[in-house]
């Protein structure tokens, strides 16, 4: 029976979820990677082992991943879970051929050498190329759970990068905890809008390569440039903006400000007319007043945020924010609950505006299904090879996602 590998969070879990795979192997096995950006994602964390254990009660219970690296003491007290690993020692294959019950969650220098060329299950192969962050936002646990900044030199992802496509990727996911810092810990300070470029030049098979989340303030005219204007590039960027109040984003110690987000957006929207916004955005963050977050509230409409990530604030232990003035819990409820309300509406008008388009699709499972350049969902009159690219005529919505004909 081949082992389960259940993964929460981000993308760059999905990518070491393969790396761990790939090591593994055949066994009587469940890992959980886990994710701990907040405590709603830990609460999963518990379930997700809880619901494993109950479907595999012989199986080997592994718990790793950001959550398990900051707290492996208290994972490994619950009766379910056989084996704790910290976020650097799952990615060393030696690691799982020992038998300890929690390995020391200490950091890699470097990122662990990238997989083979597969990607079991996915219509996009998602690949690591940075690892950790150096920054110190207020709420954020994850450089508790990741470390300090590292990349994987360009020689390495591009190699990967070409295996995948030789198997026959079309789209490749370049992904990182802080992607857009790429590059300022390898010799002659590469940035990732250098990574980007090389990864086009020498992979000219690669029709799609999709950027993960990015930090706006480090978008440089590089980067700016191959996402306005590069083809191969999809016209979809997710920006972490997590605020539209200065105030509010001064307290959670981000780099930019309310007008640079907006001006940024403002010029990608210019350049590239058809490119899709995405943005995490946090409701409730300690001291946030019913001005602040109208502030945030109408950033969705100054930015055009189709693709909206919303994340209710919660308390994480050991954050700077868990010890400032907390916004009442009922509060930040139907704050989040306005911010997705009104990002669905424009959500909305956006599908409407793309009937009568013709968009490329990435058929994803169960082949009747995927995504467009601009990562709207589609839904296609009949199935198609999964991971092929089907060109659509779209002709309307149905429940959230497009419809269309084959041209």
């Amino acid at each position: 029976m081949p082992a389960d590998i259940v993964t929460l969070g981000c993308r760059l879990n999905i990518a070491e979820s393969e790396t761990i795979r790939a090591m593994v192997g055949s066994r009587d096995l469940i890992v959980v990677n886990s994710c701990a950006v907040t405590g709603q994602a830990v609460r999963q964390t518990r379930q997700a082992i809880r619901r494993m254990r109950r479907q595999r009660p012989g199986a080997t219970l592994v718990v790793t991943g950001c959550a398990a690296q900051i707290d492996p003491e208290g994972f490994a007290a619950m009766p379910e879970v056989d084996r704790v690993i910290g976020n650097a020692a799952k990615l060393d294959a030696a690691t799982w051929q020992r038998e300890d019950a929690i390995a020391a969650p200490a950091f890699a220098h470097a990122i662990a050498p990238l997989p083979p060329a597969r990607f079991t299950g996915h219509a996009r192969a998602f690949v690591e190329v940075q690892n950790g962050c150096d920054h110190s936002c207020t709420f954020c646990i994850i450089p508790a759970g990741r470390g300090p900044s590292r990349s994987l030199p360009a020689g390495g992802v591009v190699d990967h990068i070409r295996a995948l496509v030789d198997a026959g990727h079309r789209e490749i996911v370049l992904t990182g905890v802080d992607l857009t810092s790429y590059g300022a810990d390898l010799p002659g300070i590469p940035t990732l809008g250098h990574l980007v470029e090389r990864v086009l030049r020498l992979v000219p098979a690669l029709e799609r390569l999709r950027l993960s989340s990015l930090d706006g303030i480090e978008i440089d005219d590089r980067l700016f440039a191959l996402v306005a204007h590069e083809p191969r590039v999809m016209p979809h960027v997710h920006l972490s903006l997590q605020a539209g109040d200065d105030l509010i984003l001064k307290r959670m110690k981000r780099r930019h400000n309310r007008a640079q987000s907006v001006r940024l957006v403002e010029r990608l929207r210019a350049a590239r007319p058809d490119i899709a916004i995405g943005a995490d955005l946090i409701a409730g963050f300690p001291t946030e007043d019913d001005a602040a977050f109208a502030n945030t509230l109408a950033l969705i409409d100054d930015c055009a945020i189709v693709h909206a990530h919303i994340f209710p604030f919660s308390p994480r232990d050991g954050t700077p924010a868990a010890r400032m003035p907390q916004v009442a819990p009922a509060i930040v409820r139907e704050r989040a609950a306005r911010l997705r309300e009104r990002a669905a509406d424009i959500r909305a008008r956006w599908l409407a505006s793309l009937t009568g388009t013709t968009q490329d699709i990435l058929v994803e499972r169960p082949g009747d299904r995927g995504h467009a350049g601009n990562f709207a969902p589609v839904r296609l009159a009949a199935p198609a090879p999964v991971g092929s690219v089907q060109r659509l005529s779209i002709t309307g919505i149905d429940d959230d996602m497009l419809t269309g004909v084959s041209v």
